[in-house]
Formats: C-alpha cells, sequence, structure tokens
C-alpha cells in the first residue's frame, strides 16, 4: 500500500482593466481554462476557514487498486465521527472550473463608428480514550468507517513509534517519513489515516474514491504539505480553494504573488492554450525563486462578473463546507463580503522539499479586491472602413502584433522569432 497525502484549498487575482477606449471596444467571451486537469500530479483542497472553524475536503488523485490507497493526514485535534464525511467528486470541478486562468476573446469596434456613451466602470477593492500501544508510543484515539473509508485517530509519542504502528497495521509507508512525522508529533498535532473498505467501496457503484471531508475547531489555519513529499520525484501541484465569509486568504509564511494576467497575446495561442498556460505558470514560478503561492483568483461569489462557469449555488458552497451560510444574515460579521456571501480564493502552489520546508500557514483578511488570472485574445476589425480613424487604427496593428509577440516571449520564455514568424494578419 501507498500512503498518499493530498490536501484541499482556494484562492485568488486582481481584474486588470485595459485603457478605457479600448474597454469601450471589447465584448468577449472565455474559450478555454487553465483547469487541475493540465497538471499530471495535482492535489486540489478546499478549506473553508472563518475564525477557529475549518471545514477541509481533500480530493484524491489516487491512481491503482483501491487496496492499496492510504491517507494519512495530520491535524490539530481529535477528530471524531459526526466530523468526518465524503462528498462528490463534482464539487472539486465546480470550484476549479469557476475559479480556473481563463482565455478570453474580444473583437474590436470599428473604427469609424462613435463611441458608445457608457457607465464608468467600477470595482470593488477588493477525546475517546482508546488502547495503547506502550512499547511504540501509540494510542488509537478512535475507530469508524466513513462510507467508503476505514478511518483512525492516532495520537503518537515519537515519530519512530508510529511509522512502525502503521507498518505492523499493514500501511506499507516510504523510507524516511519518521524524521517528517516528528515535528507534528511535537506540536501534538493527532494523525487522522483512512483506507478504503473495499465491501463498502464495491457496494457504493462509485469508479473513483470520492473526497474526504473533515471539520475541527482550532486556532491553527494552516496545511501539512511535507509529508507528501517524501515519495515525490519532483515538483507537486496543489491547488488550494479557500471559502471565507470575509475576503481574501493568504499565506503567511511564504510569499503570495499574483500570477501575470490581463496581457493580450497572440491569436495562435487559442489553439495551445494549456502549453501556453504551462509555460507561463512555469516561467513566473523560477523567476520568483520557486517558493511563492501563487494567486490565481479571488472573488465573492456574489458578485460574478464575468464568470468563467456558472456560480455555484448556496447548497453547493455550503456542500463545499460553507458553513456561515446557514447562519442568519442578522449575526453575521459586520467585516463580511456581504450578508451571506462566501469569498474565494485560489492558490496554486508548485513545491519541493528544499524550497518548502515548512507547512502552509494562512490567515484570513478583509481584503475584497477582486482578481482573476485572465489572458486575452483580440481580433482586429476587418471589415470596411474609410475614415481617418480606420487608417491609423491599420497603421497601428503592426506595433500590436510585435507587442503582443514580446508579451509572449517574455511571460513563457518561448523563441521570439518563432513566435513572429505564427502571427497572425488582418
Amino acid at each position: 500500500m501507498i500512503i498518499k497525502l493530498l490536501w484541499i484549498v482556494l484562492l485568488s487575482l486582481s481584474l486588470l482593466l485595459v485603457g478605457a477606449e479600448r474597454a469601450w471596444a471589447f465584448c468577449g467571451f472565455y474559450v478555454s481554462k487553465a483547469d487541475a486537469s493540465l497538471y499530471n500530479q495535482a492535489s486540489q483542497v478546499i478549506l473553508a476557514h472563518h475564525e477557529d472553524q475549518t471545514i477541509l475536503t481533500m480530493a484524491s488523485d489516487y491512481q491503482g487498486q483501491p487496496q492499496d490507497f492510504a491517507l494519512v493526514v495530520p491535524v490539530p485535534t481529535v477528530i471524531t465521527r459526526d466530523q468526518v464525511q465524503v462528498t462528490e467528486p463534482a464539487l472539486m470541478e465546480r470550484l476549479d472550473a469557476f475559479s480556473a486562468p481563463r482565455l478570453v476573446e474580444y473583437f474590436d469596434r470599428d473604427p469609424c463608428e462613435p463611441l458608445p456613451i457608457m457607465a464608468p466602470l467600477t470595482m470593488r477593492a477588493a477525546v475517546i480514550n482508546g488502547p495503547i500501544n506502550r512499547a511504540l508510543g501509540v494510542t488509537v484515539v478512535d475507530r469508524f468507517t466513513v462510507g467508503e473509508y476505514d478511518i483512525v485517530i492516532l495520537s503518537a509519542q515519537e515519530s519512530q513509534g508510529l511509522a512502525t504502528w502503521l507498518r505492523r497495521s499493514g500501511y506499507q509507508i516510504p523510507k524516511g517519513v519518521a524524521p517528517l512525522l516528528q515535528p507534528y508529533i511535537r506540536q501534538g498535532m493527532k494523525f487522522f489515516v483512512a483506507r478504503v473498505n473495499l465491501g463498502n467501496y464495491q457496494r457504493s457503484g462509485y469508479q473513483f474514491l470520492r473526497p474526504l471531508q473533515i471539520r475541527y475547531q482550532s486556532p491553527k489555519f494552516m496545511l501539512p504539505i511535507r509529508l507528501g513529499m517524501v515519495n515525490a520525484t519532483g515538483p507537486q501541484d496543489l491547488l488550494v480553494y479557500i471559502l471565507s465569509p470575509q475576503g481574501r486568504a493568504e499565506v503567511t509564511n511564504y510569499r503570495t504573488v499574483q500570477v501575470p494576467s490581463g496581457e493580450e497575446i497572440p491569436l495562435f495561442v487559442k489553439q495551445e492554450f494549456s502549453s501556453f498556460y504551462k509555460a507561463m505558470f512555469r516561467t513566473a514560478y523560477e523567476r520568483e525563486n520557486r517558493n511563492v503561492a501563487f494567486l490565481e483568483y479571488a472573488w465573492d461569489t456574489n458578485n460574478c462578473d464575468p464568470c468563467a462557469a456558472a456560480p455555484l449555488t448556496p447548497e453547493e458552497l455550503r456542500q463545499a463546507g460553507a458553513f456561515w451560510l446557514d447562519e442568519p444574515p442578522s449575526d453575521q460579521d459586520s467585516r463580511f463580503a456581504a450578508p451571506g456571501s462566501t469569498f474565494i480564493t485560489r492558490l496554486h502552489v508548485r513545491y519541493t522539499r528544499d524550497k518548502f520546508p515548512e507547512d502552509l500557514m494562512f490567515q484570513e483578511t478583509a481584503n475584497q479586491e477582486f482578481f482573476q488570472g485572465r489572458y486575452i485574445l483580440r481580433y482586429p476589425y476587418t471589415g470596411d472602413a474609410t475614415c481617418a480613424a480606420a487608417r491609423r487604427y491599420r497603421q497601428q496593428l503592426p506595433q500590436e502584433y510585435e507587442h503582443q509577440a514580446e508579451t509572449l516571449a517574455e511571460l513563457t520564455g518561448w523563441d521570439i522569432q518563432g513566435i513572429r514568424s505564427r502571427l497572425g494578419r488582418p
């Protein structure tokens, strides 16, 4: 069996506006998005958090026989049966599609037509005692089954004893895991251990393991990632969707950086947006010394404009852990984005052991500034136009194409001459 450590959270980006004249001309729609499917080993986590309450949802990217699956998660407090449930995989897919960086098409207006009069654009700144193995220093705090998972809650006095207990219990944990367990033991954290109950899994009719959801109360707002590095062969991608009734969430022990956004890029990128986004992210990751959390999305679900996918319903948000939606609006804190609202922050972390020696620590903020990773394809006007403005417009197009080429080369590291050779012309 393989211990696979999977975690789940939320994050964000601020919408960049183009110049006023061009903004009036734009009438666009989304044509593609950079979702989790771009990455072969991307874990996804949802963290619904406010004050000292957290609901953690973990989606498994495990591929293999279900009997070989195991999950070991350090948690800040004892977890009981009524604090654990399984959720539908579609929930993670909905959050991913809604918040993913996206490609958008805009079409220039006829330069001979007068500019429309538009209203100003505005944006908001945005314990059960169990048996103890005295020789190993491990206490089984609780055992229970939820859906297709058999779950054990453990506490331990030292890491080697915990590693030995896991092996003796049939968990084939990777070599070298014991030193990584020790910091959690020193902090007094417990261990949530889950594996598949084959009988329940076969009766469930599901082809894939469903996400596990844990509810707990603790002042610690964090996500353990170090254990997940023990058997990693290279960098790992983590998408964290953080839900809050107040505003953005931020990483406190590493820098949080917005992904490049709002740039115009050549039209041919429409056919290879996945390659573009992976190259762009890799370039930004290297430039930031590979030790930052990237903000890809930050938005209030009550004010989705524009949307890359249909907004999540209140019921879907509740399933994702937004417990504050069950509270009467009059009881909600005045600092909240809006009564009954949920703010989504999407963070993308690519991590390795040498660059991320600490687990991710977060804080909830009142920052309600909106942001989204957004990349623009702008189609030139090609109709008949004989006015002076049209002549100036066409004279400027070669400069626009060159600027798009230089921008793409800067974002991705792609060869500028190769880009120029592929530029479209009106």
